[in-house]
């Protein structure tokens, strides 16, 4: 039972990736009643795209505590550790797995941590299925008014509860509203680790960027990679620019660079910003940096472009090339819980966006009893589904742990380490080294 006094909020997180973590701190933080202090703990999920420690330090939350788990442990610690919140900042099947198996760690409390959950960025695919996996949190959170509406309608049509939809915005955008070019002007290509997929089309992307650098020697022009080599994210990337760049002929000009690093760093000192569909676009909107979402490659639901649709910012590098800067349309960025110009403490809209959420989260937190966590799945609604999603996570169609899982108090010695880290690697090999060939093989 949380045991947390009045002016004091103890947040768990579970996150499976950097981006996942930056999302889940960040909001933990926000969630906070602005009179209770906030203790947070964190926990990454073991598995592909853990975050390395480079990872967790660009992003800059700083947790109370750190501790990499699996899905049992992670369960098994939320019966022994008195939380008032848990935010799963995972993909939706993780978030569904976590559910039930909440659901019945809890069993017979009469008074459990409140459960929030939701998205890291843009929701332009599998808009149905990642939100019914979803479904069961006390809070799924949407980043923007057109977000909110979206995800009460899929609830609605499916005859599952809609209450738990609850407004907020991105919890990373701010800083420094742009206050126009200086010297040198600086263009940005925010790269995505899936988008595009292929070496084509990424092949093409980079030889337009360093073009753009050539025709315009007094410009600056950086690639915001994601990671390094080895490293991986929420997606899996499998054609790092970093590796494309090393095969292109004549190498690239003196005015060109590879940047790594804390996205708003880097739009600190940004006078134009280009993306396929990063959400990068929409914390560059919010500071009112001239964006634009590339058409180059068509406007596509696969490329998550189509999102930015009305937004005045898709153009193609050829306009790009003869100097055309974007105007977005501002009813268009304001459904999508960007203030342009707005900061965190800089009043406006964000600076309010999660009140609705803070309050939610106080009456929650104060409640002498809340009902057990609902999912809208169950092994009677999805029979063929659902036990695959728990399996995967080590729980049964109940949400206990199958035989064989890790036990809670199973602490990883020095040689355990070194072989997680071994298979670990191994598999970033497989996936950026090894798998690319045999496709490759498999298309002669």
């Amino acid at each position: 039972m949380p045991v947390s006094a009045t002016n004091s909020l103890r947040v768990a997180v579970l996150a499976d990736s950097d981006t996942r973590w930056k999302w889940g701190a960040l909001t933990a933080n926000r969630l906070a009643p602005e009179h209770m202090d906030i203790r947070l703990d964190g926990f990454l999920l073991r598995g592909r795209a853990t975050p390395t420690a480079r990872q967790l330090q660009e992003v800059g939350a700083r947790p109370d505590s750190l501790s990499e788990v699996t899905g049992v442990e992670f369960l098994r610690a939320m019966t022994r550790e008195a939380y008032d919140v848990v935010v799963l900042a995972l993909v939706g099947g993780g978030v569904q797995a976590m559910l039930h198996g909440l659901r019945r760690a809890w069993d017979g409390r009469a008074k459990r941590p409140v459960v929030v959950t939701g998205y890291v960025g843009v929701v332009y695919e599998k808009l149905t299925d990642g939100l019914l996996l979803r479904h069961g949190a006390d809070l799924v959170l949407a980043n923007s008014r057109q977000d909110a509406d979206r995800f009460r309608a899929v609830y609605e049509g499916v005859g599952a509860d809609a209450s738990s939809v609850t407004e907020v915005a991105l919890p990373f955008l701010g800083g420094t509203p742009y206050a126009g070019a200086e010297d040198p002007y600086t263009v940005v290509f925010a790269v995505q680790p899936s988008v595009p997929d292929n070496r084509e089309d990424r092949t093409y992307l980079l030889n337009r960027l360093i073009g753009h650098a050539r025709l315009h020697p007094d410009r600056r022009v950086l690639l915001k990679l994601r990671s390094r080599p080895g490293e991986h994210t929420t997606h899996i990337e499998e054609l790092p620019y970093q590796k494309l760049i090393q095969r292109l002929p004549g190498g690239a000009p003196a005015n060109f660079r590879l940047v790594y690093g804390n996205m708003g760093e880097v739009l600190d000192s940004t006078d134009l910003l280009v993306t396929v569909s990063s959400t990068a676009a929409l914390e560059s909107l919010h500071r009112r940096i001239p964006t634009v979402v590339l058409t180059d490659l068509g406007v596509r639901e696969t490329l998550g472009n189509h999102h930015f649709v009305g937004s005045g910012c898709l153009a193609s590098w050829d306009q790009l090339d003869a100097g055309y800067v974007p105007v977005p349309d501002p009813r268009w960025v304001a459904r999508q819980g960007v203030v342009a110009g707005g900061t965190p403490s800089g009043g406006g809209s964000y600076a309010t966006a999660f009140d609705a959420a803070r309050a939610r989260i106080a009456k929650l937190v104060a409640a002498a009893e809340l009902p057990p966590l609902a999912p809208y799945y169950t092994p009677v609604t999805a029979p063929g589904y659902l036990p695959g999603i728990l399996a995967r996570h080590h729980l049964g169609p109940g949400g206990d742990a199958l035989p064989g899982a890790p036990a809670a108090d199973e602490q990883a010695g020095p040689v355990r380490q070194i072989v997680r880290r071994a298979a670990r690697g191994a598999y970033r090999h497989g996936v950026q080294r090894v798998a690319p060939v045999i496709r490759r093989m498999g298309e002669l």
